[in-house]
């Protein structure tokens, strides 16, 4: 959902090193902060290395973040805007590709009673207690809930979650990109004529159709031909016979 902006105060300062939120300090009107992401914090992070290895972060990650107190829990909502360049899935060509993307997330205080809070023990793994002992926040599957402890949360891993989100799957340079030529590989965009002089004169050859033979075959049969009918004679006899 987007952010209500003209609900949002004052842009408030934000560590740039440390990206946080002191809980004491939210109320129940919204409070606007400001965070920028260096270029190189995505690639840093552990378990972080793109798969493909081509992405590459052209434009720090900027984050524009709502956050307000919601009875006992919080509520957070925000914008990503950010620069990558990546490698078309189609003609492998690196273009320039702008992230946009909305978030909101809806954090409950987990209870520091003997029981705690039964639901969230349950949902929560060593993996979320690792987040909640050095974060404070511990994110839930759909990224729309989660839980929070102590007075500082700190949105390092929300922000990585939301980037990766934001990640196109496919990426393509245009949507009707046509690829690259199965033939010698290169470009159909240059072999179409967008660049006269790069084409590669290849032409795509069909497999025939197993039954061609056939059509062939009854396209250039006779049907007037003293056997056809002599054929055709003998059938329709034994058809009245049977």
């Amino acid at each position: 959902m987007p952010v209500l902006r003209a609900r949002l105060e004052p842009v408030t300062d934000s560590s740039m090193s440390e990206f946080k939120l002191m809980i004491d300090r939210l109320t129940e009107r919204p409070q606007r902060f400001e965070y920028e992401v260096p270029v190189g914090w995505w690639t840093a992070r552990p378990g972080s290395e793109d798969p493909a290895g081509d992405v590459r972060v052209e434009q720090p990650f900027r984050f524009i973040v709502s956050a307000q107190r919601l009875g006992a829990g919080l509520l957070i909502e925000g914008e990503l805007e950010g620069g990558i360049s990546v490698e078309c899935s189609r003609c492998t060509r690196r273009y320039a590709h702008a992230l946009r993307d909305s978030f909101r997330l809806v954090l409950e205080p987990l209870e520091e009673d003997p029981w705690g809070n039964a639901r969230a023990q349950e949902a929560i793994d060593p993996e979320g207690e690792r987040a909640l002992a050095e974060n404070g926040i511990c994110l839930g599957e759909d990224l729309e809930a989660g839980w929070f402890r102590g007075p500082v949360i700190f949105l390092d891993d929300l922000f990585a979650e939301v980037v990766a989100t934001a990640m196109p799957i496919q990426p393509l340079c245009e949507e009707d990109c046509p690829g690259l030529c199965p033939h010698c590989g290169r470009e159909r965009r240059l072999a179409s004529g967008s660049d006269p002089a790069g084409r590669c004169g290849c032409v795509d050859e069909r497999a025939p159709s197993p039954f061609a033979v056939l059509a062939n075959w009854k396209a250039a049969e006779p049907s007037g031909s003293v056997e056809v009918k002599a054929v055709r004679e003998r059938r329709s006899g034994k058809s009245r016979t049977e």
